[in-house]
């Protein structure tokens, strides 16, 4: 019966040695992903900045401007490119909404974002776009890597229509969380107008017959979660001006845009939340049940060699034959 136990315990301990590494190497990849029907806003706001009024083309100051950025996720075209990408892909169709103090919209772009629901490795594929110009991304955009690394990653601008490097600049404690600090700083750089203008009427191609055009830098800033790879906290150090051509009245250049762009409170307070529990999870997968499986199967034949030990062990010496007797008599 012992010998049938320690069998028993020996494959159990097999068992759970190799759950170990498949959960870590097989099921982590495959489980761990960005769901396709994913939905997520952000509110971001530049207290005390600088805006251009069309109306008079003089930059003034505001008491704040409001970014609203919404992503949200288009499962139809995502089963459509992964049918011929052979992977998972997400399709995040976005949209950045800039408005000034007295809430009316400043500019809005429109972007759709295709990726690897994993490994977040752009997916190049017909749809993929910035305010209506299609564009090829290089590295990421909005989300980091699960399991974070501390080094440098390609980070795509959206303005810009390019990617440059976003610099890890060490590690820092985030609100409770152990967090990488990345940044990156694009050069003054110009760019295209958006599609939508803040003035009825007005095109950017009628903008660029007067031959002015549109610049841009900032200094982006993201403290990410190693674990997850989701940024709990960004912002931005902003700065857009016209320059020249006929629009302007003679001047070389004029601020369209100056503010330091931070995330709000509340919207703080719910990604840390929202970090922190995806954050279990994925700790599951990687650290939490392959070492605690590869304990329990140390532990399981531990026992199970104990227990042949024992099986095995020598009978002690048989005991003395008991005495004969004696006679009794009358």
């Amino acid at each position: 019966m012992r010998r049938k136990a320690g069998l028993v315990l020996l494959a159990l301990a097999v068992f759970f040695a190799a759950l170990s590494p498949l959960l870590r190497w097989y099921a982590f990849p495959r489980l761990a992903k960005i769901p396709a029907n994913q939905y997520q806003d952000m509110v971001l706001e530049a207290k005390d900045a600088t805006l251009l009024d069309y109306g008079t083309m003089q930059a003034r100051k505001v008491s704040k401007v409001t970014i609203v950025q919404t992503l949200k996720g288009n499962v139809e075209e995502s089963d459509r490119i992964e049918k011929t990408a052979g992977r998972d892909v997400v399709v995040w169709d976005g949209l950045s909404y800039v408005q000034g103090p007295d809430g009316k919209m400043v500019s809005k772009v429109s972007e759709r974002y295709i990726f690897d629901a994993h490994t977040q490795e752009p997916v190049h594929a017909t749809g993929e776009a910035v305010d209506g110009d299609p564009v090829r991304r290089q590295g990421i955009e909005f989300k980091w890597p699960f399991l974070t690394e501390k080094r440098d990653y390609e980070y795509f601008d959206a303005q810009a229509r390019t990617s440059a490097p976003i610099h890890y600049r060490g590690t820092r404690t985030f609100r409770g969380l152990k967090v990488y600090y990345f940044e990156q700083t694009v050069p003054w750089t110009r760019v295209a107008f958006p599609k939508v203008m803040p003035v009825e009427g007005v095109t950017p191609e009628s903008v660029a017959g007067t031959g002015t055009t549109r610049w841009y830098t900032t200094v982006r800033r993201f403290w990410v979660e190693p674990v997850t790879g989701a940024p709990v906290y960004g912002e931005e150090i902003h700065r857009e001006e016209l320059r020249g051509g006929t629009l302007l009245g003679g001047r070389a250049k004029v601020t369209a845009f100056a503010g330091h762009v931070k995330m709000r409170e509340d919207y703080i307070e719910h990604t840390v939340a929202l970090v922190k529990s995806n954050r279990t999870l994925v700790l599951l997968l990687t650290s939490y049940l392959p070492w605690g499986f590869l304990a329990l199967a140390a532990l399981l034949l531990a026992l199970a060699l104990w227990l042949e030990a024992r099986g095995r062990r020598p009978a002690g010496p048989a005991p003395a034959p008991a005495a004969d007797p004696e006679p009794v008599t009358a």
